[in-house]
Parts: structure tokens; sequence; C-alpha cells
């Protein structure tokens, strides 16, 4: 495999790409088996030359021994049509991955598909396409891939949202995506986008499944947590009211009951950094912000996993060196 460090042996690699999600104290679980890998993407592909990148980033990942691939969401750009043709397109090929892939959607998905273009009023209907998503992408409890994890799936409703153990590390998506979260945001010109019944509902389910995922942590002695979503909550320009503050306000008091690493992995904003931003109000030891590459960097995180190491986690950039820009 093809792989150099210096493009971003910049800003970034600051904060280091083998940056741990350290706890102040150590975890209380014991050895539950040896190192792991896992490949963190997201945000790709927006354009034909990154659905080119995008095929030869999966033929890196597929020489790769992985325990799984998360994507943290927006197969598409926002500004391309939402039809069944690209949905499709991207799930064949989730399923032709030779690692095992758990999804998670984005905005791009269905939250920003009112813009144009959209050739039919149900391809325009940000709720026709979420429903459209959930019936592609989540039809059982494995997860996709030629080779299958189960995963324990919250409710027909919101099979979207996961969750799954690998070496007692306790893993969850949860459907949070930018564009505020599909809460109401008025926009400059006046129009209102988003839906509350939608993002009330959701965000409760998504607080709902959080709590179970740390309480599932607690009874398992999981040594860390990791959550996958698509939205960057972290942004400074968030929309008032924010989608985004009761996740935040639970994601951190959950973080200070837990003790141990926690790693959120999101997209969104397209900017590859391993930090510790403030949570809700604090900044926590414990948890780590991971951000994947995104259009137009089309590259992947190697995440590599010890339960038997006090900080379990530790990052590494990968860059698929045909995708770097001239």
């Amino acid at each position: 495999m093809n792989r150099s460090r210096l493009l971003f042996a910049l800003a970034v690699v600051v904060l280091t790409a083998t940056v741990s999600a350290a706890a102040i104290a150590k975890p209380s679980g014991t050895g539950k088996g040896g190192p792991f890998d896992v490949a963190l993407i997201g945000d790709i592909p927006y354009t034909a030359v990154q659905e080119e990148q995008t095929a030869r980033l999966f033929g890196e990942l597929d020489s790769e021994k992985l325990a799984f691939i998360a994507h943290d969401g927006d197969i598409k750009s926002g500004s391309s049509a939402c039809t069944d043709d690209v949905y499709q397109r991207e799930l064949r090929r989730f399923e032709a991955s030779k690692n095992p892939l758990v999804y998670t959607p984005g905005d791009n998905e269905w939250t920003d598909c009112h813009r144009p273009p959209n050739p039919t009023p149900e391809e325009a209907d940000p709720l026709n396409r979420l429903d459209y998503l959930r019936g592609v992408f989540f039809p059982n409890d494995d997860s996709l891939g030629r080779k299958e994890i189960p995963l324990q799936r919250q409710s027909d409703y919101y099979p979207e949202n996961a969750r799954w153990q690998r070496g007692g590390v306790t893993f969850a998506t949860l459907h949070t995506v930018g564009s505020n979260n599909n809460r109401p945001t008025t926009l400059s010109n006046g129009s209102v986008i988003g839906n509350e019944e939608e993002y009330q509902a959701r965000n409760a389910a998504n607080l709902e499944w959080l709590a179970e995922t740390f309480d599932a942590a607690e009874e398992n002695d999981s040594p860390a947590v990791m959550l996958v979503i698509q939205a960057n909550p972290f942004e400074e320009d968030t929309a008032e009211p924010s989608g985004f503050s009761d996740f935040k306000r639970a994601l951190e008091e959950e973080t200070i009951a837990f003790g141990k690493p926690v790693v959120l992995v999101h997209g969104d904003s397209h900017t590859f950094r391993i930090d510790k931003p403030v949570i809700s109000e604090k900044r926590l030891l414990n948890f780590t912000r991971v951000e994947t590459f995104g259009s137009p960097d089309v590259h992947w995180i190697r995440a590599t996993v010890d339960p038997r190491d006090e900080e379990v986690f530790s990052f590494e950039p990968e860059i698929v060196e045909e995708n770097v820009a001239p």
C-alpha cells in the first residue's frame, strides 16, 4: 500500500496523528483481546473525479485487514440531485467492500434535498429521501460489506442508530446531521428549512440511544466508547435555536460519568483534525474529537484500538497517493 505522511505534516498533525483519547484514570476493563484497526471515512464522493478517487480509496481499504469501516455520512454533494441511482451506486460500493462497513446518513442525503436540482417532488422532499435511505441502507441487523458484523439497531423507526462491540470496546452510530440537525432555520432570503416535528422525534431517540450506549458500556466494563455521527456540532456559526445543544449537554454528562476514553467521530466540515474541543461547557481530558477527511481530500484515518492499553485509541492519517492533487 502506498502512503504519504508528508502532505499532512501540518497544522492538524499538530494535534498529532497519533493523538490518544486518554482518560485521566486507567480503564477498568481487563484485557479483552489484542489491537485491531478501524478505517474512518466520510464526505465523499462529491464529483465525478472523486468517484474515481473513492474507487481507489476502497481498493486500498480492501487490501487492509480491518475490523470495520465507519462512514460518517455525505455520499454526495449537497448541490447534486437526490435521485435513487446515487444511493444505489454507493450501496453497491459499500456492499462490495471486503471489510464490514457501518454507515450513518449525512445531511446531503436528505435534509439538503430541498435544493435544486431534483427532478421530481419526491426527490426534492427531505422526508421522502430519509424514508428511502432507511429502506435501502438499513434493511436488517447486519453491517454492509461482503463480510458482515452483527449490529444492534435502535428500532424499526431509527434503524440507522446502531451499536456493536469489538474487543470489549463499545461503538455506536447516532443520526445527528448537519444543516442544524434538520431543526428549522431561517435563511437569508427569509425562507425556512427544516422540520421541527422530525427533529424533535429523532433528537429524543438519539438522546435515548446515547444514554443506552453508555449504560451498555458500563454493564460490559468497556475500556472505551467510540461514537460516530455526521454533523460537526462544534461549529461556531450553529443556528439558533441549535439542533445540537441537547446532544452536546448529554454527551458531556455521559463522558464525565464514564470517566474512560470517549471518541466522537464526525465529518461535515471537511477538515481533518484530532483534538479536544469544549463539548458543551467543559474541555474533558478523556474526550477526543476526530474529524475525517472530506471532499476534496479522498483519504482515510486509521484508528488503532488496543483494549489493553490505557489510552485505547490512537489515530494516523492514511494518504492515498494517487488521490493527492498535483
